[in-house]
């Protein structure tokens, strides 16, 4: 069982996993007989300007100049538009009347992202994850190690999603006041702790938690490895019973998760989420599934594994349509 209580509401997110488009045209020129380039944009995992790289090409076209040089011009092809092929493979997606879920993944192997569905949700216990990598961040910061009750605590949180630790290092890190100045670090922006003692009501989006996910298994964390090894190897150690979510999509068994699970007292309803690494084919991809309004714990694991398997098929399936950014 979760936390539970009343929470203030915090504005949803915009957009930030938006794919990238391929807006450079190159132009190579040579002097006489005939010249060919063709000219392309490698994609980058954030937002901004490309690698150009450039290669030749004897089917670039050409067009002779007065001055006897040839001036060859490749437009470079457009970028696919994952979030519409998330768009539109979300649509055999069944939720109940009133459920709401958002998805968000990412391909850490060629930085692509897709992201499907508006919104802040509560937490629920995938709060933990963030909990403990703000533990790490500020042990980090002290220059110590975690103490052997820390570790305790870390193990029981994650992998047995045990309330009380939570709440134990909760306490430590400073609540909600700890935990928003870890993730202004983290690049986390629209996810605030709960109130007082009610970290289940941590407010946050399918968005931000990719972006968590990215300082756990991608590169350029604010965390050292010894700390992400530290809290992957937890999330790949999550107690049968809880082996369910995100994993859903892996293909092999490899997978490193944290679920979250909340009936709300003031509706009945439940809140049903979980984020982690999948693995595909041997590729790896973080999926952030979260979702709410469910009428049962059960139909909401049903609504985040099939959001996952959804998400990541757009990097995986050959038979998704190809959707161009220009549409």
């Amino acid at each position: 069982m979760e936390s539970s209580g009343a929470r203030r509401r915090r504005r949803a997110r915009p957009s930030r996993a938006r794919p990238l488009l391929y807006t450079a045209l190159a132009a190579v020129t040579a002097v006489g007989g005939t010249a060919a380039g063709t000219v392309y944009v490698g994609a980058q995992a954030h937002s901004g300007s490309g690698v150009v790289s450039s290669s030749a090409s004897p089917s670039a076209s050409g067009s002779a100049t007065a001055g006897g040089k040839e001036s060859v011009a490749t437009v470079a092809q457009p970028a696919v538009d994952h979030d519409a092929l998330l768009s539109a493979a979300m649509k055999s997606v069944d939720a109940e009347d009133g459920a709401r879920v958002s998805v968000a993944v990412l391909d850490l192997e060629s930085g692509e992202s897709a992201r499907c569905g508006d919104g802040a949700f509560d937490t629920a216990s995938i709060v933990k994850v963030d909990i403990l990598a703000t533990l790490l961040l500020q042990a980090q910061d002290a220059g110590r190690q975690l103490t052997a009750a820390e570790r305790s605590y870390a193990t029981a949180m994650i992998e047995n999603s045990d309330n009380a630790s939570a709440s134990a290092l909760w306490e430590a890190i400073g609540g909600a006041g700890g935990l928003d100045a870890a993730n202004e670090r983290f690049g986390l922006t629209d996810t605030g702790g709960g109130d007082g003692a009610l970290w289940g009501l941590t407010r946050t989006t399918a968005a931000d938690q990719l972006t968590l996910l990215e300082q756990v298994f991608g590169n350029g964390s604010e965390l050292g490895d010894a700390s992400r090894a530290y809290l992957r190897g937890l999330m790949g150690q999550i107690a049968a019973d809880q082996r369910w979510g995100v994993s859903a999509a892996a293909d092999d068994g490899r997978w490193a998760l944290k679920n979250g699970w909340l009936p709300r007292s003031t509706t009945g309803l439940w809140v049903v989420n979980s984020i982690g690494r999948v693995a595909v084919d041997g590729r790896g991809y973080l999926v952030a599934a979260l979702s709410d309004g469910n009428s049962t714990k059960a139909k909401g694991v049903s609504l985040v594994e099939a959001a996952a398997r959804a998400g990541v098929s757009v990097f995986t399936d050959d038979d998704v349509p190809t959707v161009s950014a220009s549409g």
